[in-house]
């Protein structure tokens, strides 16, 4: 059934941490399937993360009018359908497109089960390789190279846009994320940078920009605030450069994991249990020394994840999942890796 097609759709609306992590399976199977042609379906905010991907052949972008999108999508006359989103907006275009179509286990029940009630029945399958798997009615297997960031030419951060403390080297802390419940809180941030005797640059977007400021302000020479001053692949790049990146459960966690950089992982209402952690080739592992990654999650805390996305205010009221992180080890640890 599946040995004949060559043209796909492939759908990933959101985020950009989701598409980053979906970018393996794009590059197997434009890379496996011969002749291969692979459009990409993304929402049009979200166009930055793979507007340089060169596996991607066209790019159609969703602005919230499906009854646009279906009669151009109809013209393309697809093979198949790559679903790595699975909601109800992609269901309504795969019966709409009315052609065979590969789907994700997006595991929504098992994952309501461990959110809301601790009971774990996840088949602790990382969602990048779970998306690998949808692919194989075509054969196509995980070349172990891991996940994928392109960065346009002509994007890149110049040398003389950061300052010159930090032209020798730094530790990229991303400090930003789509929900409170996953980033740690401001006094939690500054004596985290307090207590890393190296140039840090904070990363986040313009949301972001006060807090960059409060934990910046204890140290202003040794701590650049970056949030809100670079655009996505400008950030992208400050986080290639970098010697080591600290993160939340944010985007740049898993951008960081395509440029293969050491990464410490700040978990709060979100977890590792989701299959989210971040995610390597076997080919990326085999250049590091010791362990590409640390994760970093307050023990014994039965409430966590309390959700799958992060929430706007911590369940329980008392968000011990972040002001209870071991701030001292975690400084430890990033010495250890540099």
């Amino acid at each position: 059934m599946w040995s004949n097609k060559k043209k796909f759709l492939v759908i990933r609306f959101s985020s950009i941490g989701d598409i980053v992590l979906a970018s393996a399976a794009i590059r197997c199977l434009k890379l496996q399937v011969p002749e291969a042609e692979l459009h990409f379906l993304t929402k049009y905010s979200f166009k930055a993360v793979t507007e340089a991907n060169p596996y991607i052949d066209q790019f159609h972008y969703f602005n919230n009018n499906l009854a646009e999108l279906i009669p151009v999508l109809k013209q393309e006359q697809y093979d198949c359908v790559v679903d790595l989103h699975k909601n109800f907006r992609t269901l309504i275009l795969k019966r709409s497109l009315g052609i065979p179509a590969l789907t994700y286990k997006k595991l929504s029940w098992q994952k309501f089960l461990l959110t809301k009630f601790g009971i774990d029945l996840m088949p602790h399958r990382h969602i990048t390789d779970r998306s690998l798997d949808t692919l194989k009615p075509l054969g196509v297997v995980n070349d172990g190279m891991g996940l994928d960031y392109f960065i346009p030419v002509g994007q890149e951060v110049k040398q003389s846009d950061i300052p010159a403390s930090h032209g020798f080297g730094y530790i990229a802390i991303a400090i930003g994320a789509s929900y409170y419940t996953k980033k740690l809180p401001i006094e939690q941030l500054r004596r985290l940078c307090a207590a890393i005797n190296y140039p840090i640059i904070l990363l986040g977007g313009k949301e972001d920009t006060r807090e960059g400021d409060a934990v910046a302000a204890i140290d202003p020479i040794r701590i650049y605030n970056a949030c809100g001053k670079f655009s996505l692949h400008e950030s992208a790049h400050l986080i290639q450069k970098s010697k080591l990146v600290i993160s939340h459960d944010t985007g740049l966690q898993y951008i960081a994991c395509a440029f293969n950089k050491k990464v410490l992982a700040i978990w709060g209402g979100t977890s590792p249990k989701l299959a989210v952690e971040p995610y390597y080739g076997e080919q990326q592992l085999s250049m590091h020394i010791g362990a590409a990654y640390e994760n970093f999650i307050v023990p014994n805390l039965g409430c966590q994840p309390c959700s799958n996305y992060g929430t706007k205010k911590c369940p329980k009221g008392h968000f011990n999942c972040m002001k209870l992180q071991d701030i001292k080890n975690i400084a430890a640890v990033a010495h250890s890796k540099l």
